[in-house]
């Protein structure tokens, strides 16, 4: 049996037994076996290649950020988004689960209680993002629909069919996050059950789809995190596969950056800075580590538009329950407002956090 066939049954003995413990407020380690393909950089290559810088050399945490009124809770928490006033949308996994504050932590509105499913980890809650028209988007992994609703929350379009998991022109499965174009295109990486971008028009109407489960350019493993740029490109977080993924509009590839980061979130500031939160990349054959998750540490990336890195942070990384300000756990979440602040959430840490740029 060749090398590539063993990792590849490997892989899917691994995506099977992988799973979070029940009643663990955490995100599921993995629902899609690992294809074969090249092993990430061996561990601290990156640290060689790009030299770890800590974040606190550029950023200092607010630790009273935000003022959390005593009657909203926090769950896991996998996304955040900022809008063009520098308010702060939080998704996080309890209900009311879309919670906004103002940039000095003053809490303004939350709703959706009862509107996200719920999954044995809490409720669906995925990756959450603004539309150019200040629409807001939510990824409802349980229901397997994206949502476009108003800033108040009303729904105004449903993509997918609500409790229906599938791969064709009208179903999702598991959807994790959305870029939205100027003219109101949607492009969805529907990541874990499919292995696929999925492109609808302005009216809610399929275009098209690509994409498969591999390590191939265009094919994908767990497609974690979508973004786009001013210039209309499509970054893709391919996470298993330890890379970021660059397409047009049309689903040409264009590039990839391999082996840099496992990327969990995507955020393309007006500058085209893309920024990437993450973890380092693992060797495959390590006991109980499947490329990035656990993970065993914490990382923020920022690229330009051709994938040279600008900058590498390295985060300290909490332990469970007991993480302190300025620390994460297993961050998924990431946001840049207009003065340069990161806003970062976490799935163990159960939080989102402001660091403000020194």
């Amino acid at each position: 049996m060749s090398t590539h066939v063993v990792r590849w049954v490997a892989g899917i003995l691994m995506g099977v037994c992988c799973w979070v413990m029940p009643g663990r407020p955490a995100e599921r380690r993995l629902e899609t076996a690992t294809p074969p393909g090249p092993p990430p950089m061996p561990p601290g290559a990156v640290a060689a290649r790009y030299p770890r810088v800590t974040l606190s050399t550029w950023y200092e945490v607010d630790p009273d950020w935000p003022q959390r009124p005593p009657h909203i809770r926090w769950g896991a928490t996998p996304g955040v988004a900022v809008d063009r006033e520098d308010r702060v949308w939080v998704f996080t996994r309890v209900d009311p689960p879309v919670q906004v504050y103002s940039a000095d932590g003053r809490f303004l509105r939350a709703w959706g209680k009862g509107l996200i499913g719920r999954m044995r980890s809490g409720l669906g809650s995925h990756h959450i993002k603004i539309g150019p028209r200040g629409m807001i988007w939510l990824a409802d992994m349980a229901n397997h629909v994206v949502l476009q609703c108003t800033p108040e929350g009303k729904v105004i379009k449903t993509l997918g069919t609500p409790g229906q998991p599938g791969c064709d022109a009208t179903h999702l499965n598991e959807p994790t996050d959305m870029a939205i174009t100027p003219d109101g295109d949607v492009f969805i990486s529907d990541g874990y059950g499919n292995a696929r971008v999925v492109h609808f028009d302005a009216q809610g109407r399929f275009v098209q789809a690509w994409g498969e489960l591999g390590s191939g350019p265009g094919q994908f493993s767990l497609p974690h995190a979508i973004a786009l740029d001013s210039g209309g490109r499509l970054y893709v977080a391919d996470r298993n596969n330890a890379r970021i993924q660059v397409f047009d509009q049309q689903g040409r590839f264009l590039a990839q950056w391999q082996n840099l980061i496992v990327p969990w979130g995507l955020w393309v500031t007006p500058r085209d800075e893309i920024w990437v939160c993450g973890s380092s990349p693992m060797h495959w054959g390590d006991e109980d580590k499947l490329l990035g998750c656990p993970p065993k540490d914490q990382l923020f990336m920022k690229f330009d538009t051709t994938g040279r890195v600008l900058q590498l942070w390295t985060v300290p990384k909490g332990e469970d329950g007991q993480e302190k300000p300025g620390e994460l756990n297993w961050v998924h979440g990431i946001a840049v407002d207009s003065q340069g602040n990161i806003y970062a959430t976490d799935i163990l840490g159960r939080r989102v956090q402001k660091f403000v740029r020194k």
